[in-house]
């Protein structure tokens, strides 16, 4: 048998115990400073203070409102005009062109390639001269604030890794997600929300598309905390934010000193940070109580504003009721803010279905920048506005005059940026005839991702977090920042 002075150096060697007692150090320095001598505990949360050393530079950008197109908008039916298709039409797609590149399992099987021509008209607008479809009349009425890139290119070729590599900057599930990273390396500056809030929408293009994962918004091997925090679009925004019944505030109150007096007990004794974590996420939850339904009152907001945003914005949960709320968030100085909306995946019957999507998000993807700029905000918020992929120029499935399909395509596809450091009235990037290929400036998404954290004052390099013997960082070992897309 093992005596206890053998157990006693186990347990000195053993890696948990090791590392719990060498963070006692600093952690009990930093408890302190949440934990005030009534008991209470103070208004800023501790693990918010995420990196040290951060930004790195002076940033463009305070806060990013992030327009996710979830399922893959049609490049070259909103934004890459290729008039000259249309004496193609129905052509099988050149060898030369497609150059074996590889398919989905969705049309790898067609005989043929047929060219569609997008059946929707193009126009120039603004001094820019930048071209927007038809689809688009408000967003075109904007044209000057935005900075188009048409090369975007990506290495996933199926929605969930594309849109889970977009976020993470990896096609696997399990690492950190963009605004999390964004959280971690520079905190919050409204101590009364999450500095990453998400928010989701169904398209009417196509209602039923494919559904979204908390895990894009996850934390992964970052602290718990700096995951983002979904806003239900039906219901409470916030499950189990309300007091139960029977329960008000001061109870509440008097709850959450108990329990962070016995977790700053179990702090001493084991010194794990996640216990620090608990700490904060309690405490954001009990100030969200009041700041949530605040944030969520849109009856303080003026009638002609409610107007530019459009008759969904009175329906909770639309596209145009988040753009709404995300104005309002950035208001409240919240870090991140993401909309993901669904129903972009238009494998057949495009033109109707891109109809209702542009329908859900033009007017009001317009509305939110104009009612950042009137409202200065604009100036320090960075707007991007794009999906996971773009689509194919020949048809999957029936080509009519009328009514196509397009297949998912990673070869290249547009993305809009609008605001903070961003050169405006801009298009970046030259695809080929066909929109199929890049023929000039391409961005890979490592590279959108190390522009969007330059614009935040952050070297996507040196942000990183050391997991499992090895430094992580959204954008891996990939990345260059774009310069040609800023001011």
């Amino acid at each position: 048998m093992q005596n206890e002075s053998e157990f006693a150096l186990q347990d000195a060697l053993n890696r948990r115990v090791f590392l719990g007692n060498s963070s006692k150090v600093m952690g009990a320095a930093a408890l302190a400073s949440m934990l005030q001598s009534d008991g209470q505990v103070s208004a800023a949360p501790l693990a918010n203070a995420g990196m040290t050393g951060l930004p790195h530079f002076a940033p463009k950008a305070k806060r990013i409102i992030y327009l996710f197109q979830s399922g893959a908008p049609s490049q070259m039916d909103l934004f890459d005009p290729k008039p000259q298709l249309k004496e193609h039409y129905n052509e099988d797609l050149p060898d030369s062109i497609r150059k074996g590149q590889r398919l989905t399992t969705m049309t790898s099987g067609q005989k043929k390639f047929p060219v569609a021509p997008s059946i929707f008209n193009f126009s120039q607008h603004g001094e820019s001269g930048m071209w927007l479809s038809e689809l688009m009349p408000h967003m075109a009425k904007v044209a000057d604030e935005f900075c188009m890139i048409r090369t975007m290119h990506t290495e996933a070729i199926n929605h969930d890794p594309a849109i889970t590599f977009f976020q993470t900057g990896n096609q696997l599930a399990g690492r950190p997600s963009i605004g999390a990273w964004a959280s971690y390396g520079l905190g919050s500056v409204n101590q009364d929300l999450p500095a990453y809030v998400v928010l989701t929408s169904f398209g009417s293009g196509r209602p039923n598309d494919q559904p979204l994962y908390d895990r894009l918004w996850g934390a992964g091997f970052l602290p718990a905390e700096h995951q983002g925090v979904k806003f239900r679009n039906i219901g409470d925004p916030v499950l189990y934010l309300s007091n139960p019944p029977g329960v008000d505030q001061e109870t509440r109150r008097s709850t959450l000193d108990r329990l962070a007096a016995l977790n700053g007990k179990r702090f001493e004794q084991v010194g794990d940070p996640e216990i620090q974590t608990r700490i904060a996420q309690y405490e954001m939850a009990f100030r969200m109580q009041t700041s949530v339904p605040n944030l969520l009152d849109i009856s303080d907001e003026p009638k002609h504003v409610l107007d530019e945003y459009g008759p969904d914005v009175n329906r909770s949960g639309s596209y145009a009721s988040n753009c709404l709320l995300a104005r309002r968030l950035a208001e409240r100085d919240v870090r991140f803010v993401q909309l993901f909306h669904m129903g972009w995946d238009h494998h057949g019957g495009l033109p109707n279905a891109l109809k209702g999507q542009c329908r859900d998000t033009d007017q009001a993807t317009a509305a939110l920048i104009n009612d950042l700029k009137q409202r200065d905000l604009l100036k320090d918020t960075l707007i991007v506005w794009g999906g996971e992929f773009g689509r194919t120029v020949y048809s999957q499935g029936g080509l009519s005059m009328t009514n196509y399909g397009r297949d998912h395509h990673p070869r290249c596809f547009s993305v809009l940026m609008a605001g903070a450091g961003v050169k405006t009235g801009t298009t970046y990037g030259e695809t080929d005839d066909y929109c199929y290929n890049i023929l000039d400036k391409p961005v890979h998404v490592h590279d959108l991702n190390a522009t969007i954290m330059h614009l935040l004052g952050v070297d996507h390099t040196r942000l990183t977090h050391r997991y499992q013997g090895r430094d992580f960082r959204l954008t891996d070992i990939h990345g260059e920042v774009v310069d040609g897309v800023l001011a």
